[in-house]
This record gives structure tokens, sequence and C-alpha cells, in this order.
């Protein structure tokens, strides 16, 4: 058991009413040595120092002893007749008299002295133990946390097993899960707890057949749970001390489960207005990405219905709309379900060997009329292996990239694709001049709906967002950089881990 709490329990040994009677004696084998030639008043002085010696030791009931043992061997010694108690000498009733009121002045002042003492460093370590606690609760960054805390401190203060019990949804009080390891409370002390609980009191131990005793941990939202301790001495918490000390940790347990509490309840409420504001982006951009090409499409459609006389170069000016529009409407339509999958964690890729080369002819013929006008600077290494990744995905990022490309740039400049290969792995540049990012844009453009700054800002900001994800899926990275003459340059990276297949060259005859 711990030291601290046992010297505060037990109560005075009867050792000490020993040890007074031994130095009791020891002073009067003393004394007889120095009688012969000391005077009787110094006599009396070796007595009175036993007495102190006893009182700070002992306390104050082996020092009373003390002093009546004193009075009668100095009687008995050293007072005519010797070796009775009986007295020739009047006089000596008054130096008895002193010398017993003497030595317990003496006793009660050094044992108050030996209490006080006592009590000093009873409060020392309670400061001490609840400035631990206190510090590391403050640390503490979760409801785990705390109980870990504060279960360490509990059980090494007071020598006990520790246990915390919190409402569940079924109103039941029951282990905290994760929380730290401690004693399994049985049917009747789950009912004590459930008392404490309910009554706001401590109950348990002296008060009911429970084997530990449960506090209430309250705070200002109301009770919170129940601590639980289970002492190695069931006679821990009869000093009011103790029990107090006890209370002063449930306190500041309660207050430390309270403010983790409510950081999880702020956290869980700020992820759900992230959640509604995403999704109110989300809406709000989509909502207008789809209304504009439906306009259009409709709009042509509604034209050609009921004008049937149109000629045919405006036949299939209506027509080109439409299709450009539907093919506007699936890109948008495909950035949303590729979303969908990344953020469900649904993504396989499906890996298999393509090269480079015809990945971006795919998607420059994808966005083919778009880039009508446009000049393009394609520069794509001779030695360009294959590589083994999923080339939809792949090609979803070329587009993505050459449609940010057009719609944050001026009609009629240039778009720069590059694509090397060098230290195990495939870079792939597309690089435009138009107005570039602004400080600090270099990763935010990579945020979900965020969209930078440009001259035609439609779209629901996915597209970038997408790129990123399926290049890091591949085991690449994807970054932007400024260009100095004006511009952003897009790169990413595919890994070439494995050796492309050798494919044997076809002979004919």
């Amino acid at each position: 058991m711990n030291a601290r709490l046992r010297s505060a329990v037990v109560p005075a040994a009867w050792s000490g009413y020993g040890w007074a009677a031994a130095l009791v004696g020891a002073a009067t084998a003393a004394t007889l040595l120095i009688a012969p030639y000391v005077a009787p008043a110094n006599v009396i002085m070796v007595y009175l120092v036993s007495v102190l010696v006893v009182a700070t030791r002992f306390g104050r009931g082996p020092s009373v002893l003390a002093s009546v043992l004193s009075v009668a061997a100095f009687n008995f010694f050293f007072v005519p007749p010797h070796f009775t108690f009986a007295v020739a000498d009047t006089q000596y009733l008054i130096t008895f008299g002193v010398m017993f009121l003497v030595a317990l002045v003496i006793s009660d002042l050094a044992a108050r002295i030996r209490a006080q003492a006592e009590s000093a460093q009873r409060r020392e370590r309670r400061t001490a133990a609840l400035y631990a606690m206190s510090r590391d609760l403050g640390r503490a960054r979760g409801v785990v946390d705390v109980f870990a805390a504060s279960a360490r401190h509990v059980a090494d203060v007071f020598a006990s097993d520790v246990t915390f019990l919190l409402p569940a949804a079924d109103g039941a009080l029951a282990r905290p899960a994760g929380a730290m390891d401690g004693f399994d409370p049985d049917a009747s002390d789950r009912n004590v707890a459930r008392w404490v609980f309910e009554h706001r009191q401590p109950a348990g131990l002296g008060t009911t057949s429970a084997r530990a005793l449960y506090l209430p941990l309250v705070a200002s939202r109301g009770v919170l749970g129940v601590l639980g301790v289970r002492p190695a001495d069931v006679r821990a918490f009869d000093v009011p001390d103790q029990l107090h000390q006890l209370e002063t940790f449930a306190n500041q347990t309660a207050l430390a489960l309270e403010r983790a509490q409510l950081a999880d309840d702020a956290h869980e409420a700020e992820l759900r207005a992230e959640a509604e504001r995403l999704r109110s982006s989300l809406l709000s951009s989509v909502s207008h990405d789809l209304r504009t090409p439906l306009a259009t499409i409709t709009g042509a459609a509604s034209l050609l219905l009921t004008e049937p006389h149109v000629d045919d170069d405006t036949r299939r000016e209506l027509l080109e709309s439409v299709r450009d529009e539907a093919e506007r409407l699936n890109r948008l339509v495909q950035n949303l379900l590729e979303m969908t999958r990344l953020e469900s964690g649904t993504l396989r890729l499906q890996r298999d060997w393509h090269s480079v080369e015809e990945l971006v002819g795919a998607a420059l013929r994808r966005l083919g009329k778009p880039l009508t006008g446009r000049r393009l600077d394609v520069t794509l290494a001779p030695d360009l292996p294959l590589v083994r990744m999923d080339d939809v995905l792949v090609e979803q990022v070329l587009t993505n990239l050459l449609d940010n490309a057009l719609k944050y740039t001026p009609a009629g400049t240039p778009i720069r694709i590059v694509a090397t290969a060098s230290e195990g792995r495939i870079t792939v540049e597309v690089a435009d001049r138009g107005p570039g990012l602004r400080p600090g844009d270099e990763e935010r453009v990579f945020e979900k709906f965020y969209r930078g700054a440009g001259t035609a800002q439609r779209g629901a900001g996915l597209g970038l967002a997408i790129c990123k994800a399926i290049v890091e899926a591949h085991g690449g990275r994807l970054w932007a950089h400024g260009l100095p003459e004006g511009g952003v340059a897009f790169f990413f990276t595919l890994p070439m881990t494995e050796a492309p297949p050798i494919v044997a060259a076809s002979t004919h005859a």
C-alpha cells in the first residue's frame, strides 16, 4: 500500500508508548550517572529533554506518558527517601507539580508543531498531486486521454484500482471504449454507481456492501459519469482529508472530461458545417454548370423543331452546338462520378501497359473543337517507355489539365505539352500563357471547389482535385509552378516501378 496513504490512515502505533517508557528509562540511567556531579534542577532538564523527544517523534499520547513516568522516576530515584514514592519534604510536591506541568506544556507544544508539520507535508503532497494531475489533464486532447491521466494519478496517490462509468445510448452506465484498464464493477456495484449518478452524491465503501467508492463526475452541464475507486485498504477513505482530496480529483476529472467532450462536439459541428458548405458549393456550382449547356441544347433543339426550313449551315451549326455542350455535360458528370468514387474509397485502378503518346493523342481528340485555333506545342521524348497505369484515369488527368488551360487563358494563347522520362519516372507538363496563379495558390488550386482567378471561371472546381487524387493513387505527384514569362505549368509524374514488357518484332516472309 502507498506509504503516504498508510501513514495518514493508521492511527498512532502502540509502539510509541513503549518508546516513551524506554526513553524515560534511558534518561534515568543517564541522570544516575551524572547525579553526584549536578544539581537536581539539571536532572529535571534531562527528563524534560526526553519528554520533548517523545512528543516530537510519537505525538501527544506517548509524551503524556513520558511526563508521568519522568515525575515518577525523579521521585523514586532522586528525592529522599530514595527508592520509594514517599516524599519526606513537602516542598518537592511543588517541584513535581511544576515538572509535570512543564513536561505537559512542552509535550503539547511539540505535538502541535509535529501535527502542523505533518499537516503542512500532507497539504504539500496534495497540492503537488493536484498540480501534476491538472497539468496532465490540461495536456489531454481527447476523452480517452482524460481517462488515462486521471486513472494514473488516482491509482498512484490512493493505491487503488480505478474505473469510469459513463451513460450509454440506452441510459445504462458502461465503461467507455478505449479507457484505461480498470476493474469491472459487478451488479451490486453498478447499482451503487447508478444511485451516485442520479443523486450526485458519493457512496460505496462504509455505506453499502459495495467493494469500491463511487463519486459523481459533476460539471457545469450536469453529471457526466461516475468515478469508481477500489483501494487496497478498506479504511483508506476513513480520513476526511483523503476523501476530500479524492473529491477534488473527481472534480478536476469532470471539468477536463467536459472540456474534451465540448471540443469533440465543436469538431463534429465544424465537420457538419464544412460538409454543408461543400454540399452547398457543389449544388451551386453544378446547377450553374448544368444550366448553361442544357439551355444551349434546349434552345438549339427547340429551334430545329419549330423551324423546319432552317438552312443546312444553320442546322449544322446548331447540331454542333448540341454535340459540344453534350460533351461538356459528359465531362462534368464524369468528374462528379470520379469524385464520388474517390470520396467513397471505391476507386480501383485497372493497370495495364500503355504509351504516353497514345494518351496524349486521346486527350487532344477528346477536346477537339475547344482546341481549334489554339497553338499546341507538343514535345514527347522519343525514348518514352510503356507505363503500367490505368489509361482511362490518366487520360482523364490530361483532359482536365487541358480543359483547365482552356478555361483560364485567353483565346489564341499557346498551350505546351511536354513528356520526358528520367530517374525511374515519367514527367508530363501542361503549361499555358494565361494570367497564372496568385501567390499562395500553388497548393490551393488542388482543393475541392476552389477556382482560381481568371477570365472564365466556369466549372465546379473539381477537375484539379480529381487529377491530384488519380496521380497519387498511381504513386505519383502533381504540382503547379508559375512561369516567369506568365502563365502556369502543371507537372505530374508516373513511377516506372516495373520494366515494360519486351515485344518481339514480327517478321514477314
